[in-house]
């Protein structure tokens, strides 16, 4: 079944950008059904004409495709196989995306429970956060089936400006995976860079404008100083969802057979600011954790 603008789409998960995704929908003129395990203030989604659905089997049975945005694993297997959940209504006629960031291992997994109802299961995360999903140009890692991701691609970018194919079941969440190790590196050696440049003396406008001006600059660098100058924290990519992601590349690593020693240094370092309560700020708020050991 390819993607034809008639298709009916539910998206499931309201979240910080569960949300944005699901208006962008909604703006581009898809017809849309939407379901959060919470009540919440549909807002603009109201006037663009969206309906809600009271569970998630009922959003599926109204749906040709249907989109997950949560936090994680659990959150998924409650939405698919809770009380009254949508995998009731799964069949071979029906698109399921789970655009969630979890595990390759648990994407698999998912897949094979999913098998016996035949609907196509298309693994397909995102690279991007809050402001990203507001503007609709997140990167869209996609993968299953490849004829299904480029029939889906026109409803991909009404979400995001680009969709990349990565492979197999599985292979969206590896990508997943790899770039938010990357990020949760960068973060952590921004932050410890100007942690260490302010305790040996230099001035933070000095420093910004070596790293900033010079070779070492870089997007996220550009998003990311001005809150870590001005101590702002308001989450676009909270914490907690970088320590859940860097423990799933742990136990990824761990399977593949892969090292990743500085991996496991910022599991550590991440998991210490999500245990002093910090985990709802921005991922940038790691630069509390090496605050704090600076006595």
């Amino acid at each position: 079944m390819g993607y034809v603008m008639k298709e009916k789409i539910g998206f499931m998960g309201l979240g910080l950008m569960g949300y944005a995704m699901a208006l962008n929908i909604a703006k581009a003129g898809r017809p849309l059904t939407v379901y959060n395990r919470t009540p919440k203030d549909l807002g603009k989604l109201v006037s663009l004409g969206v309906e809600t659905a009271a569970t998630p089997k009922s959003l599926a049975e109204r749906s040709d495709v249907i989109i997950s945005m949560v936090t994680g694993p659990e959150a998924i297997n409650n939405l698919l196989w809770g009380k009254d959940g949508a995998a009731e209504a799964f069949d071979r006629n029906k698109t399921y995306i789970n655009m969630s960031s979890v595990s390759p291992k648990f994407t698999t997994e998912l897949g094979q429970k999913l098998a016996h109802s035949g609907v196509c299961f298309i693994d397909a995360p995102v690279s991007g956060s809050k402001k990203p999903a507001e503007d609709a140009t997140l990167l869209i890692l996609a993968a299953g089936a490849q004829d299904r991701v480029e029939a889906l691609t026109p409803l991909f970018r009404t979400m995001g400006k680009q969709v990349v194919y990565c492979g197999g079941l599985g292979q969206g969440s590896m990508m997943k995976m790899a770039n938010n190790l990357l990020l949760a590196l960068m973060v952590e050696g921004l932050s410890e860079t100007l942690n260490f440049g302010k305790k040996g003396g230099l001035s933070e406008e000095a420093m910004l404008e070596v790293i900033l001006k010079g070779p070492l600059s870089c997007a996220i660098f550009q998003m990311k100083c001005q809150a870590l100058t001005d101590g702002c924290y308001d989450p676009n990519f909270p914490l907690k969802h970088a320590t859940k992601d860097l423990k799933f590349v742990i136990d990824t690593a761990y399977d593949i057979g892969a090292p990743v020693p500085v991996g496991q240094t910022l599991l550590d370092l991440y998991s210490t600011g999500v245990n002093k309560h910090w985990g709802d700020l921005d991922i940038c708020a790691i630069v509390k954790v090496l605050e704090m050991c600076n006595a």
